[in-house]
């Protein structure tokens, strides 16, 4: 439990939570478990939403610490499961520095024991519709230098803003900050125009009051005129897969893995 404006509410679910709960993660509560068991229930198969995103977020990680990155900021990070951005970041570049945001209280809890010995990563808690606060906060003046190339990663948290909360331009403000050669990594929900997706977001609809989901068109779009990377808006499952693990080269995705997708762009 934290103390004034960041107490954790046990009685209202967490999108963060959620997550955790279906990425097989233990800092969730009740609420938040039966939300999750719905997806896992109601509509089996599901949980590869979340499982091949997280997959396709370690390789883009990757690709980009391969690619001479060296500072991420991960917004809308949520909790700390296995395979976190900086482990796999350190995996490649071990002077990676990391910032994770999320407004979830209990994300600044669990991160600041696990990063507690860490002194290139950090967590804050803040809004992603505030990206202003985000960049003038002292933690990323203390780990971020804007003069150098900059990974900013979007991983499931667009399609929790609604149109009217304008997305497009939470990135457009990122691609504002960051100099030529940094990247934005962008996985989102991806319409299907079936009954998995209309069951999916109608769920999210009802819990929380946002998720919407997007055309490769409209995903896209949020990228602005950064330069997107081969090979371009795709699912999760098929974005640079590790061709090394048997099945992955011709593996067809199934409908719930089709159902989000991941792009990367550079700035020139």
């Amino acid at each position: 439990m934290t103390d004034g404006a960041n107490v954790i509410d046990q009685s209202k679910p967490s999108i963060a939570r959620v997550y955790d709960y279906l990425l097989g993660g233990k800092d969730n509560y009740l609420v938040d478990r039966e939300i999750g068991d719905h997806f896992k229930v109601d509509l089996p198969g599901s949980v590869a939403i979340a499982v091949t995103n997280r997959q396709a977020l370690m390789r883009a990680v990757r690709a980009m610490a391969d690619d001479g990155l060296r500072q991420f900021i991960d917004l809308g990070s949520g909790l700390p499961t296995a395979d976190n951005v900086h482990q796999v970041a350190e995996t490649y570049a071990a002077d990676a520095r990391v910032v994770y945001v999320d407004n979830d209280p209990i994300v600044l809890a669990h991160g600041r024991a696990l990063l507690a010995t860490n002194d290139n990563t950090t967590v804050i808690t803040a809004d992603v519709r505030d990206p202003q606060s985000i960049r003038n906060h002292p933690e990323v003046a203390k780990l971020i230098d804007f003069d150098q190339p900059v990974a900013v990663i979007f991983s499931a948290i667009l399609h929790h803003l609604n149109d009217d909360e304008d997305p497009g331009q939470v990135v457009q403000y990122w691609s504002d900050q960051i100099p030529s050669g940094s990247r934005v990594f962008i996985s989102h929900f991806r319409s299907g125009h079936n009954e998995e997706t209309s069951a999916a977001e109608a769920k999210l609809q009802s819990t929380f009051g946002r998720g919407r989901w997007r055309t490769d068109d409209e995903i896209r779009a949020l990228f602005g005129e950064l330069e997107l990377l081969a090979p371009g808006i795709v699912p999760a499952a098929r974005w640079r897969p590790d061709l090394a693990i048997v099945g992955n080269a011709d593996r067809e995705s199934t409908v719930w893995e089709q159902l989000i997708a991941s792009g990367l762009a550079t700035k020139p």
